[in-house]
């Protein structure tokens, strides 16, 4: 059974131009078989009608904090009472501030005081914002007093800049109303290490070996595990891509600061995913001041040392490892090769040069046991929910004691 079955969600739709998405939001959740109560704010009824949203939910639309109460329906109490989760989307930065403030004079804000659900926000906004001091306190503010978070993301923004504010995708949300509405998510109690980006090998103090990983992959993976209620630790190259919130952070650059942090974070973590591109080389010498180019020089011998495997130095019963490989030619020859060399549970396969720095991925699963999963291309998120459930698979196989 589904966690949202015969569950009483309310669905507030605040006015942004992402209030369009919310109708894929109730569709969602009412094939998942949830019942869903809309509430429109007045900004939403500026962006989209009533009439979608009681089509999808076959149930009345709510709008009006003044509207008559009936013998069996007594308006914001009614909805708070039975809702089992509030989910606002999209939440722009004017209601993330009424709510954070704790404003009752709409309906929504009647609602919000009045549930003892959980409450799911899906921020949507201009990247300003949303980085603007006022707003990221009310989210704290909120988070502070239990209400969970799910994005935003980073895209392309209604007035057409591209910038972090664009509201998560409605199926990202609707998995994260699964967790909350059940209380514990895939991973729930585990300790997940997750590796993302590229790492930078240094020449001097200016330059650096390096490659084009945007992280964009452990980012999501990250986010994803967060999702089912892992403990994460998230340990990055550098990156542009702003970090999961619920995720410890450790920022490293070079592949040896990356093993040295892995090995910490490892020690007692039920699963490690190493979705970054760690340089396979190093340069032998990393003078301390910039290299100068000399009158006449046309070349600069560089003499490049083997960097140290980290997955495959990372062995310790109980953990569960899962690799990556990018490659561009024999994809599924040199996965497999990597699969075993490393002693890994599982190993996602993928071609190097259509999904480092992409934002989707084509993948295949190779397993320990032979197993093959194959993925058609699907934007890095949905992939990251996939990796991250066949990890809760192979970490309840492992507790369990299956061969």
């Amino acid at each position: 059974m589904c966690a949202l079955e015969e569950k009483s969600i309310v669905l507030a739709v605040s006015g942004g131009i992402a209030a369009y998405k919310a109708a894929t939001i109730a569709s969602l959740l009412v094939q998942a078989g949830a019942h869903v109560d809309v509430v429109l704010t007045a900004g939403a009824l500026q962006f989209i009608q009533p009439l979608t949203f009681s089509a999808i939910t076959h149930r009345p639309v709510h709008s009006d904090p003044f509207a008559p109460w009936a013998a069996d329906f007594s308006g914001h109490v009614t909805l708070a009472d039975r809702a089992d989760l509030v989910i606002v989307a999209p939440a722009t930065a004017a209601t993330v501030a009424r709510l954070a403030l704790g404003l009752s004079d709409d309906l929504l804000g009647l609602i919000a005081l009045s549930t003892r659900a959980p409450i799911l926000l899906a921020p949507a906004m201009e990247d300003r914002m949303y980085r603007h001091p006022t707003t990221q306190q009310h989210l704290q503010t909120l988070t502070d007093r239990g209400a969970a978070v799910v994005g935003p993301e980073s895209g392309r923004l209604a007035s057409g800049a591209k910038g972090l504010g664009r509201m998560s995708e409605p199926a990202d949300i609707v998995r994260r109303a699964q967790v909350l509405v059940q209380g514990a998510g895939r991973l729930a109690g585990a300790r997940v290490v997750v590796t993302a980006g590229g790492t930078r090998e240094p020449l001097d103090p200016v330059r650096y070996v390096g490659n084009r990983s945007s992280g964009r992959m452990g980012f999501a993976i990250a986010k994803a595990a967060v999702a089912e209620g892992a403990a994460v630790t998230l340990i990055s190259g550098p990156s542009a891509i702003p970090p999961p919130a619920g995720a410890i952070i450790v920022s490293v650059e070079s592949a040896l600061e990356m093993l040295a942090a892995v090995e910490e974070a490892a020690r007692d973590a039920d699963v490690l995913i190493m979705a970054a591109a760690v340089a396979d080389f190093r340069p032998e010498t990393s003078h301390a001041s910039k290299i100068k180019k000399e009158h006449g020089q046309d070349y600069l011998d560089l003499r490049l040392v083997r960097n140290p495997d980290i997955l495959a130095s990372v062995n310790r019963p109980g953990l569960v490892k899962i690799g990556f490989a990018a490659e561009t030619d024999n994809l599924l020859e040199h996965a497999s090769a990597k699969l075993h060399a490393k002693g890994l549970d599982m190993i996602v396969a993928n071609d190097a040069a259509s999904t480092i720095g992409a934002d989707h991925s084509t993948a295949t699963f190779l397993m320990a046991d032979g197993a093959v999963r194959a993925f058609p291309r699907l934007p890095k998120q949905e992939l990251a929910f996939e990796i991250v459930l066949a990890a809760a698979e192979l970490l309840a196989a492992l507790r369990r004691g299956d061969s």
